[in-house]
């Protein structure tokens, strides 16, 4: 076996993406790929795009989905570009950097924004939310972050999307760090158009994200796109109408490598399987890390099973550069904190993770701990 040769990674990705991938990902990207051949379009692609919609809702009839080079933004910025019309109006609902980023794509574009920033560490405000799409009648579109990962906060998707279609606004949900490792039901929550990346919760490798959209929706957007190459409509439209072809060049290895993520997540049993090892992972690393003294940033009805935000040490000595260095000595790698209300450090739950991993680095923290 060609996995049997692979060397081991010198540490574990405990990070929101790119994240600790499974060896049998890493090896599919050994092959080489011609994009044009059928062997790949129809192969790799068009069955990507199928089993994306599968995941996604059991109304499969309605929805579609299109794959885009680059990274989750360059996704984000597709989706805010392409279907927003030129004279509409966009209400972003922010509560950290990655919600702050839909603004500053949106401002960028020159798009109508109106920003609901509810701060770090607290939820959208559903009431300011009605009341604004009652009185401002120019909204058209509404787009929140699903699991924003300044925290590890996770916003309430249900409760946003009945207001967003009770006023009959189109609904659009950054689901980058969530979907593949939370169920999701796009058309039960009222999602038109939904965005991740292959190198989060279905485990494959960065390249390219995806955008799973409900048709009727996306086939309204043609020529509102403000780019040419994250034009949503004409890359959806070439795939539909060339069984898979990319406009541009296609990442194909990472492709590659994202098809047998997704087969080994139906292997594990699929989304629920995935979410219960997530939460899992997420329970035994918060028991541990309160048994050695931290706290957690977030009360636990806010906080998401994909990552953990942890309040540093209050005292002299604690650095937390020299804590990291410690720690990735002893094989992890966590991430600094993003959160400018409070000090904190960020701990990852997903990716190719598993219980006994997450024992194994607590006992590592409490070895590195120094102070």
């Amino acid at each position: 076996m060609i996995t049997d040769n692979f060397p081991e990674n010198p540490y574990m990705l405990l990070t929101p993406g790119p994240l600790s991938t499974s060896k049998s990902v890493k090896a599919v990207m050994l092959r080489d790929w011609c994009t044009w051949d059928d062997d790949y379009n129809l192969g790799v692609v068009q069955k990507i795009r199928s089993g994306l919609v599968d995941i996604a809702t059991a109304n499969t009839a309605d929805y579609t989905s299109v794959l885009m080079q680059g990274s989750g933004t360059f996704s984000v910025e597709a989706t805010i570009g392409s279907v927003v019309p030129p004279n509409g109006k966009l209400l972003v609902l922010a509560n950290g950097a990655y919600g702050n980023r839909l603004a500053q794509i949106s401002n960028r574009l020159k798009i109508d924004t109106l920003i609901h920033d509810s701060g770090e560490i607290a939820l959208p405000d559903m009431e300011l939310l009605r009341s604004t799409l009652q009185q401002d009648k120019a909204i058209t579109h509404v787009v929140v972050v699903h699991c924003e990962t300044t925290t590890g906060m996770l916003n309430p998707i249900e409760k946003i999307g009945e207001i967003v279609k009770s006023y009959d606004k189109v609904f659009i949900v950054d689901a980058m760090s969530s979907f593949g490792g939370i169920p999701i039901d796009v058309d039960k929550i009222g999602i038109d158009f939904l965005i991740s990346s292959a190198n989060k919760c279905i485990q494959g490798v960065p390249g390219f994200g995806f955008v799973i959209a409900r048709q009727g929706q996306l086939e309204k957007t043609k020529g509102f796109a403000r780019s040419l190459s994250l034009d949503l409509y004409d890359q959806w439209k070439t795939m539909e109408d060339s069984h898979g072809k990319w406009r541009y060049t296609s990442p194909t290895h990472t492709v590659r490598a994202f098809m047998q993520a997704m087969k080994e997540l139906e292997e594990e049993g699929g989304v629920a399987k995935r979410y219960e090892r997530y939460r899992s992972n997420h329970k035994k690393l918060v028991e541990g890390m309160q048994q050695l003294g931290f706290s957690c940033l977030l009360p636990p009805s806010y906080q998401s099973p994909i990552i953990t935000s942890f309040n540093n040490p209050k005292n002299d000595i604690y650095n937390f550069n020299k804590f990291y260095d410690r720690i990735k000595e002893n094989g992890f790698v966590i991430y600094p904190g993003k959160v400018s209300v409070a000090d904190t450090f960020r701990i990852g739950n997903i990716g190719h993770v598993f219980p006994d991993d997450i024992e194994n680095l607590i006992r590592n923290i409490e070895n590195a701990i120094y102070w």
